[in-house]
């Protein structure tokens, strides 16, 4: 079949691709029945619910121990917008497109940010770009799976281990539904409504040690608004993220950030147990 050929196969299921995708099996209305609906985020219950939240995160995607996870506003837009708006600027950036979101990217950094050293990489809709024409000493953006084309990246191995400059992978399609190797990314962001079928209203952003580096380490030329900041003075925003040491080593213990308290309601309908045995 010709790449560019209208597939003959279609889902068994219409609701798939840019929109919220379908429920898990066996969810009903019941999964919200403590959702803790209208409660404050700053409560001790709703705060417990979300550190489970986050720890389920991290033990399901299977993510290193050094990484850390947190939940921030406005879907994978806001987490990605946060990546670039608080992380790009300390060198030059490469920025990866083949579908809507990814031009959204492009967009920001060409036109939005006052990046001095940018490299667009854009291919039509059904192809990639030349991934072998990256350059690692900059910053990396990239979709991992582009969500409005369907077309992904075939795998790590065209990310260097010795690379200089952060990978930041907007993943909303593709964690949860396929294989990452996370050790080949710094940024990772995704959504709830995507692979787990929820609900879009706030992302999670997932950092290497390297981002976290360069978020303690790198303050960006440009005004950050407080809704796109990673750091609080200087450091990584601690009501997005809880470090701490462990036996010498660094370990998530998590913590999120809920904006607003209706939040609460992506946490109780989202069943990480079930996602796992799925």
């Amino acid at each position: 079949m010709s790449p560019d050929a209208k597939p003959a196969k279609k889902p068994v299921s219409t609701l798939f691709s840019t929109g919220p995708t379908r429920k898990r099996p066996g969810w009903s209305p019941a999964a919200l029945d403590d959702a803790a609906l209208g409660r404050s985020h700053r409560a001790a219950g709703p705060k417990a619910r979300i550190q489970t939240c986050i720890s389920k995160i991290h033990s399901v995607l299977e993510l290193p121990d050094d990484y850390v996870v947190g939940i921030v506003p406005a879907s994978d837009t806001g987490a990605v917008e946060m990546a670039m708006w608080s992380l790009l600027g300390a060198r030059g950036v490469d920025v990866l497109a083949w579908d809507a979101f990814g031009r959204l990217w492009v967009a920001d950094a060409v036109t939005q940010l006052p990046l001095e050293n940018v490299t667009t990489h854009v291919a039509d809709y059904g192809h990639l770009p030349d991934l072998s024409a990256v350059n690692f000493d900059n910053d990396v953006v990239f979709t991992w799976n582009g969500t409005a084309a369907g077309v992904r990246v075939p795998d790590g191995d065209w990310i260097p281990d010795d690379r200089a400059g952060l990978t930041i992978a907007d993943s909303t399609s593709a964690c949860f539904a396929m294989d990452i190797p996370w050790k080949k990314l710094d940024v990772v962001t995704f959504s709830f409504q995507k692979s787990l079928g929820g609900e879009g209203g706030h992302g999670v952003i997932i950092l290497s040690p390297r981002a976290v580096k360069r978020v303690n380490s790198y303050t960006p030329p440009w005004p950050v608004p407080k809704i796109l900041s990673l750091a609080k003075e200087c450091k990584l925003e601690a009501g997005h993220f809880l470090i701490e040491r462990c036996a010498g080593r660094l370990r998530t213990r998590i913590r999120g950030k809920m904006i607003k308290p209706g939040a609460m309601q992506i946490i109780a309908d989202t069943d990480f147990q079930r996602v796992k045995a799925i």
